[in-house]
Formats: C-alpha cells, sequence, structure tokens
C-alpha cells in the first residue's frame, strides 16, 4: 500500500515538474528574463541615431516651415531624429525650448534666433551641455559659440533691391523702410539696401523707418500709421516678404497707387503678388530655404560624424521681379 501511495506520489511530482518547463518554454517577460534583456538591447540598438533640434523665429511663417522640411528631410533618409519647438517670435519662450531640447538629449540644434542678442543664455547652456550648433538664416550676436553658419548673403540681397530701385527711379524719391533690429538678417539686407541708394548722386530720401518684428500684422498696422503722416511716399524697403505683405495691403487700403514695395525672401505670397498686372510689389531678393536646410542638415550630421565641414556657407540671392517671375513659378519656394 504503502509502495503504491510512493508511486503515485512520484508520478505527481513529475506531472508538475514538466508543466513547469512547459511554461518556462513559452514565456512571458516575467518568466523568461533572458528574452526580455535580449529584446531591450534590440531596442537599444533601435536608438542609436542621432537627435537634433530645431528652433527658428515663428513656425507660423511659411519660410521656417519650409526650412524645417528640408532638414527633416535628409535627416530621414539617415534614421534621425529632428525634435521642432516652435516660440512664435518670444525670445524667452526660445531660450525656454532649448533648455527643454538639452534635457531631452539632443545632440546638435539648428537655430534662428527670434532675438539675435538674447539667444545668449541658451548658446551657453548647449555649449555646457555638449550640444552641437548649427546656426541658421539669421546670424546670433556672439557667434564664438557657434559650430557653423549656413543663410543667405543677405547685404547682397538688400543690395540688389537698392540697384533695382535706382534703375526704376532713377530721379529718387522718398523712401519709408520697415525693419526688425532684433534678427541680423534683415538689419543686413537694410544695410546693404542703403548702401546701394547712398552709392550715386540718387536723390532718395529715407523719410520714416520702423520695427516691425518681421511680422504681417505689425507690419501693416504700423505701415497704416506711417501713411497717415507720409502721404507722399514713394517706395517701401522691407527686411522680408511677410512684412512686404502687410506693406502692401496697407498701400492699398490706403488707395495708393504708386508706391512701389520690394521684399526679401522670394515667398510664395509675393509671387503671386507679382504675376497680377497691377502689382505694386516692384521685387523681391530671393533666397532658398529648401538649400539652406539641406545644407544645414549636411553640415550638421558631418559635425557629428566628425568629418570635415565648412564652418560658414552662404547662399547666393537673385532678384525676382515681373519680368522672370513665371520662370520660378508661384506654387512653392526655389
Amino acid at each position: 500500500m504503502k509502495k503504491k501511495a510512493l508511486i503515485v506520489l512520484v508520478s505527481l511530482l513529475i506531472g508538475i515538474l514538466a508543466l513547469y518547463g512547459c511554461k518556462k518554454a513559452v514565456g512571458t517577460p516575467e518568466d523568461n528574463a533572458v528574452s526580455s534583456e535580449e529584446e531591450a538591447e534590440e531596442a537599444g540598438e533601435e536608438d542609436t541615431g542621432y537627435k537634433f533640434g530645431f528652433s527658428a523665429i515663428d513656425m507660423d511663417n511659411p519660410y521656417f516651415i519650409t526650412l524645417e522640411s528640408a532638414i527633416k528631410e535628409v535627416l530621414d533618409k539617415e534614421g534621425y531624429t529632428l525634435i521642432t519647438k516652435n516660440p512664435e517670435s518670444d525670445p524667452a519662450l526660445q531660450n525656454e525650448q532649448i533648455m527643454e531640447m538639452i534635457d531631452e538629449g539632443i545632440d546638435a540644434i539648428f537655430i534662428c534666433p527670434v532675438n539675435w542678442v538674447e539667444i545668449t543664455d541658451a548658446l551657453e547652456a548647449l555649449k555646457e551641455a555638449d550640444v552641437k550648433i548649427i546656426n541658421v538664416d539669421t546670424q546670433v550676436k556672439e557667434m564664438g559659440y557657434i559650430d557653423a553658419y549656413i543663410g543667405s548673403d543677405n547685404e547682397a540681397a538688400g543690395y540688389i533691391c537698392g540697384e533695382d530701385l535706382l534703375d526704376k527711379c532713377p530721379e529718387g524719391g522718398r523712401i519709408l523702410i520697415l525693419e526688425c533690429p532684433t534678427q541680423n538678417s534683415i538689419n543686413e539686407r537694410i544695410t546693404g539696401f542703403e548702401k546701394a541708394i547712398s552709392s550715386a548722386e540718387s536723390g532718395f530720401e529715407i523719410v520714416d523707418r520702423a520695427d516691425t518684428n518681421g511680422e504681417f500684422q505689425k507690419a501693416l498696422e504700423i505701415t497704416q500709421e506711417i501713411l497717415k503722416e507720409h502721404e507722399d511716399i514713394d517706395v517701401i524697403m522691407c527686411g522680408n516678404d511677410q512684412i512686404a505683405v502687410g506693406a502692401t495691403t496697407a498701400v492699398n487700403l490706403a488707395g495708393m497707387r504708386n508706391v512701389i514695395i520690394y521684399g526679401v525672401d522670394g515667398s510664395p505670397d509675393i509671387k503671386k503678388e507679382l504675376m497680377k498686372p497691377d502689382t505694386q510689389i516692384a521685387g523681391t531678393a530671393a533666397q532658398s530655404p529648401i538649400g539652406i536646410g539641406k545644407q544645414a542638415a549636411e553640415t550638421g550630421i558631418a559635425i557629428l560624424d566628425g568629418d570635415e565641414y565648412e564652418e560658414e556657407i552662404y547662399e547666393d540671392v537673385f532678384m525676382i521681379n515681373s519680368d522672370n517671375v513665371k520662370m520660378y513659378g508661384a506654387d512653392g519656394w526655389q
């Protein structure tokens, strides 16, 4: 009897061990520690690509949307990550968002500063965190912090607008300048324009100038106010195309048909205006956010890879006017 009971007990133990063995073979993450570790290692191997940040003046501006898209296209092909934040033209918010991206573990960042001076604190933090800095489109004040700069020849952009004006109005005229002192790209464009019109006995007079923060709405409102005081304005030189669209709207609302307006960017909106037979846009000094973005992305990758790269790259600019606008089209950026 005892022997029979012993045989039954041994059989039960063998069955339990068999069931336990089956459970281990099927395995869950909790039951199969080796499998979990392997999965974790594999997940880690999939996340070895570089992580980039992108911070430009205002992501409601089509120019910066296109710039970001061009950068992302290059990074996506390499399997790298791009984190984008929108400062909304607020320098304090831009600095705060850059700190957030440092905490998120970025390896490098593409920066177009809202305010070329106030960005300095963020640049210092990036350097301390060993994050590589690719400055794009408009320069920071303290260039010693950055690893590379990619942008347009902004002084040349303003200069070709001035040259075009000299051809169109050889007898001179009264000029309103709409600028943005916190953005060095616009500062350089205005400098180039003023050099061109002062290089000869042109007869031009700058009767007023105003800070528009580089924005359409402010440009519209400020231009409306200035035109009440200066009804004899002949020319409006604008630091970018958004400002030019605002100025054009204000001039049209005031019924001033003889004012001519210059912009800088070569945006689709301005090219559409140039296609109109009665446009007041004389021209736009065009740049290529697509070209700048791709070059910036390639430079950022080269820096992180430890490859050779150019520390400063200036893309060419060119005039688009009613004579050649059809060649470039108005359905996108060049």
